[in-house]
Order: C-alpha cells, then sequence, then structure tokens
C-alpha cells in the first residue's frame, strides 16, 4: 500500500497521538477507583457507539462471531483492568511504555501458532527486552508498589494482544465499529461485574474526575480510534502502529506538564530502548503486513 501523505492524514494522526497521549494523565488525575475509570470508559463508549451501530449495521450486529467477539471482549476487559490501575501505581512514563509492548506479545502468539518471526523481529525482542529491564530497574528505587504498577502494564499488554489475536478473523467480516461496539459492550460488563464483586464505588466522584473520565472516553477511546482507523485508508496500519508509538512521548510530556512527574536519566534510557525495540518489531518483515490490526491502547 503507498502512503498518502496530505495534510489531512498527517493532521489525523497528529490529532489521534494527542487523543491517546491524554489518557494515562487523566487516569491519574481523576480521584476515582481505577477500575471504576475502567468501567465507565467503556459503559460510555458503548452508549455512544450502539445507537449508531443499531441504526446502521444490524445485520452485521446479528451476524457476528459471538464467541470470537465476547472472548476478545473480556480480554479486553482484562487490558483495561490491568492498565488503568498501573498507571496510578506506578510512573505515566514506564506505564505507558510497557503497555506499548503489545506488538511484541503479539509476534511471540504468532510465532506459537507456527508463523515464524526473523531475526529482525528477535533483535526487537532483545533491544525491547532490554529497555523494560532498565525502566523497571529505575523503578525498583520507588518500591513495590512501583513495581506492582509495570508488572500490571505488562499484563495489560499481553492482554491487549489476546484481545487483537482473538479478534483478527472477526474484523475481517465486520466493520470496526461493530466490533468495538461489541467489544467495549462485553468489557464494560465484565468490569461491571468485576467492581460489584470488589464492592468498588461507581459514582459520588467529584466535577472534575466526570469529566477527566468523559475526556478518557471521548478522547482516547472514541476519537484516537476513530482518527487513526481513518488513516488507515490513505498509509499502512504498520505505518499507523509506529506512530502510534508517539503517544508514550506524548503522554510523558503531559505528565510532566500537568501532574509534576519526572524521570531518571536511567528511566528515559530503558524507554527510549523498549520504543525502539517495539518500532524494529513492527517493522520486521514478518509483522510489517496490513493485516495486522492497531495495539489496544488506542484505544
Amino acid at each position: 500500500m503507498r502512503a498518502r501523505w496530505d495534510p489531512l492524514t498527517i493532521a489525523a494522526l497528529a490529532l489521534g497521538v494527542a487523543a491517546v497521549s491524554s489518557s494515562a494523565a487523566m487516569i491519574v488525575y481523576a480521584a476515582a477507583p481505577a477500575l471504576a475509570i475502567a468501567f465507565w470508559r467503556n459503559a460510555l463508549a458503548t452508549g455512544v457507539l450502539a445507537p449508531v451501530t443499531v441504526a446502521t449495521r444490524r445485520k452485521e450486529l446479528l451476524g457476528i462471531d459471538k464467541r470470537d467477539s465476547v472472548l476478545a471482549g473480556i480480554a479486553l476487559a482484562a487490558h483495561f483492568g490491568m492498565w488503568i490501575p498501573s498507571v496510578k501505581l506506578t510512573s505515566i512514563a514506564t506505564a505507558t511504555a510497557l503497555v506499548c509492548t503489545q506488538p511484541i506479545w503479539a509476534g511471540l502468539f504468532s510465532a506459537w501458532r507456527g508463523r515464524p518471526l526473523g531475526r529482525q523481529a528477535w533483535l526487537g525482542m532483545g533491544v525491547a527486552l532490554a529497555g523494560v529491564v532498565i525502566a523497571t530497574g529505575a523503578d525498583a528505587d520507588l518500591g513495590g508498589r512501583a513495581l506492582l504498577g509495570d508488572a500490571l502494564a505488562l499484563g495489560g499488554a499481553v492482554m491487549a494482544a489476546v484481545y487483537t489475536t482473538l479478534g483478527g478473523r472477526v474484523r475481517q467480516q465486520v466493520s470496526t465499529t461493530t466490533y468495538t461496539t461489541v467489544c467495549y459492550g462485553v468489557a464494560a460488563a465484565a468490569l461491571l461485574v468485576v467492581c460489584v464483586v470488589a464492592g468498588v464505588p461507581m459514582t459520588g466522584y467529584n466535577a472534575g474526575t466526570w469529566l477527566a473520565i468523559v475526556g478518557i472516553t471521548v478522547g482516547p477511546q472514541l476519537l484516537g480510534h476513530s482518527m487513526f482507523n481513518y488513516t488507515l485508508r490513505k498509509v499502512s496500519a504498520t505505518t499507523v502502529a509506529v506512530v502510534t508509538l508517539l503517544e508514550v512521548p506524548g503522554a510523558i510530556l503531559l505528565g510532566w506538564v500537568w501532574l509534576g512527574q519526572n524521570l531518571s536519566a536511567a528511566s528515559i534510557i530503558g524507554v527510549a530502548a523498549l520504543l525502539a525495540g517495539v518500532a524494529t518489531v513492527i517493522l520486521s518483515p514478518g509483522a510489517r503486513s496490513d493485516r495486522h490490526q492497531l495495539p489496544a491502547s488506542d484505544l
């Protein structure tokens, strides 16, 4: 696919990156339990998309592969249920960078299923692993709370890869709108059950927190997703996947300007190595294909 870099495509990519970059800072700002934020993010997005899907794609909605879609939605719930708490436990920089390792886990799943990975992909994984060690090693100085956040962010990346892997066949048969409506709805239902069982307060937040939750839904969940999918008409999925890695420096900048989060030199080196490794994996010949989907953190 030959890229068409017209001004509208560039603007859409920039807007998409800005939207997803705001997610972590708004999560930290919101004075609400992380699991409740995860629920409301998916529930509100479902409330926006469901009427459109029912009105315009009812036949497609009724014919969707229910088993794979439900499983993908549960994986998406697990992704948000791990990553959103991780942002409140560790630094925005580390949490965002670690969750962006999703393409690496997707590549490992593909290798496990018999699709060989080339030398470049393995090299990228090695570089990314070194970045993870450096970044999480820097967090060790912050205590067990930060390390737990790092572990949850990595778990969120794994579940994002499960989500995209499970949904690969479904997304070839239905539109993105239909697929995401179902997955967001299933994720919201699963997270609601978890919140109720765990006794997580779902309401009673201040106005600023509700504004942040709405912002997370409108920005990263809906606007960012829409912008990246629009650009897929003009540029390859590989290109979009690499561009979405700019979410990490964008999130770091917002965390510094808005929340006053500072980075150590070791953290900067670790995050940079991690992102370089992930980009190498995405650009490797075995992964460079338009059939690969965007990572769930567009999300």
